[in-house]
């Protein structure tokens, strides 16, 4: 499977590494450029000016507010709408997601238009449902829901701003120890990652809670309570309420000192990151990873290694259990196996010594479809399936003897055809074992049928009894968009 594309960035201003947690100012560092020119931090809209000229990416075509309708949010809109285009000229909007799970959706929703309306600021509101009985928590699903939504909602090159701020860095750096999470998960937030057509940017993860606060106070930002964030039935909230006044309170700079442990063990990730983008450099057969190659690393070397192949495809690595016993099956399985570990959208899968990364449910041809056998003409396979086209070529079928309607549909296993004038007729089990196509793409090729008779697979095999006479015009069915098979 082939890894998205990450946008990219603007030469001599930053370095990121795909699947990084952090993006790199070369001069001032991660997070700390602004801080050294100004420190202790005094927030303000220069001082966001100053990060954002640092943190976003070229190509950039503008600023999206993601507002809550809660007091963080609100200073982070107003401090935006300081800016007055001194970013690179780009302009600033606003997105609220409405979960609609509380009484209080709708003064939300209030104070987002009440603070979007005073500062000139258009806002876009984007009503989503939260999918229950999936197995995660309501936290969870609603986290989901809402980055699927403003993932969905960005523009090409547009970048997402958060007020995710000093305490929540130690919030979730908590959270993810608690949970058992190796490096990638205690680096905690990332300043910048790709989302849908453009970026997340954090740029205040440096600006401790009071401050962010008092200047939103001081602009008058228009805000409102989001009881959610407070309920100690969700793990945020507990933390909040019941944990860290008293780490507060007895260390007063927690807040700091955590979010500095996030930034040094996103350094160490980097360079853990660096090292395994080598090795799977080494690795790389095709859109696969060579299984002998990771023989030959050590046990820590592969779980790096795939992990990193992982995230750089766009898919969040299983638990490091799971991953470690993919990679068991993966390496000790009997030949003639074909091991998968599925975890949510994702499968590892292996054949011939390869590794593959693909979806949980791989596509396949569904319903059966009639197709009348004339030049140009198309039919659609189906999602991730593309289509098969009627083009001329010789050698082809002899459109003479086509009947009026073919039938195209996925095998039923027992069909066969004679792929050449000299050769013999062959199942076409045998002639996709032959040529390696991958066992579970199989049920994705559609086989074309005059009547009962198979005449052929796609474009890649085709019955010569079909066939036009060397060098005469005919027909083939181009596979176009096609997904990768071998």
């Amino acid at each position: 499977m082939t890894a998205g594309k990450t946008p990219a960035a603007h030469p001599g201003e930053f370095t990121r590494n795909p699947g990084s947690c952090l993006l790199r100012a070369p001069a001032a560092g991660d997070q700390s450029g602004p801080r050294k020119a100004r420190s202790p931090v005094s927030f303000s809209a220069a001082w966001l000016g100053a990060v954002l000229d640092v943190q976003t990416p070229r190509g950039a075509t503008g600023f999206v507010v993601a507002v809550s309708g809660g007091a963080d949010s609100a200073a982070l809109l107003a401090a935006a709408a300081g800016l007055g285009g001194s970013v690179r000229g780009l302009k600033v909007r606003a997105v609220h997601i409405d979960h609609g799970l509380q009484s209080a959706a709708a003064a939300l929703r209030d104070a987002c238009a009440a603070a979007c309306g005073a500062l000139r600021i258009p806002l876009r509101v984007i009503s989503v449902a939260i999918e229950s009985g999936t197995g995660e928590s309501l936290e969870a699903a609603a986290r989901d829901a809402r980055y699927a939504a403003l993932g969905a909602e960005l523009a090409p090159g547009e970048c997402l701003l958060t007020a995710h701020h000093r305490e929540d860095q130690a919030e979730t750096l908590l959270l993810q120890a608690l949970r058992g999470a190796g490096v990638p998960g205690l680096c905690a937030m990332p300043v910048c990652r790709a989302l849908g057509a453009g970026w997340h940017l954090r740029p205040l993860l440096d600006v401790p809670r009071h401050e962010l606060r008092a200047f939103g106070a001081q602009a008058g930002a228009a805000c409102s309570s989001d009881p959610m964030n407070d309920d100690p039935r969700f793990e945020r909230g507990y933390l909040r309420q019941r944990v860290w006044p008293p780490i507060e309170s007895r260390w007063p700079g927690a807040g700091a000192a955590l979010s500095r442990a996030a930034a040094n063990l996103a350094e160490a990730q980097r360079l853990s990151d660096d090292a395994a983008a080598v090795a799977v450099g080494r690795l790389r057969d095709g859109d696969a990873l060579s299984l002998p190659g990771l023989r030959a690393l050590n046990a820590a070397e592969r779980v790096s290694a795939l992990r990193f192949w992982l995230r750089e495809a766009g898919a969040l690595p299983p638990s490091a259990a799971r991953l470690t016993e993919a990679l068991r099956q993966m390496l000790e399985s009997q030949s003639d196996r074909l091991p998968a570990i599925v975890w949510g959208r994702w499968a590892l899968r292996r054949y011939r010594q390869r590794i593959f990364l693909t979806p949980a449910a791989p596509p396949r041809l569904e319903e059966p479809r009639r197709w009348s056998p004339a030049a140009g003409s198309a039919l659609a396979l189906g999602p991730g399936l593309g289509e098969l086209r009627w083009v001329p070529q010789r050698g082809g079928f002899d459109a003479a003897r086509l009947p009026g309607a073919l039938m195209v549909r996925r095998r039923k296993g027992g069909e066969s055809l004679k792929p050449g004038a000299q050769a013999r007729t062959q199942s076409v089990q045998h002639l996709c074992q032959s040529h390696g196509v991958l066992p579970w793409m199989r049920d994705a090729l559609p086989l074309i049928f005059a009547g009962e008779a198979l005449i052929a697979v796609a474009d890649l095999w085709l019955d010569a009894r079909w066939c036009a006479a060397d060098g005469a015009p005919g027909l083939i069915a181009a596979w176009q968009h096609a997904p990768t098979i071998v």
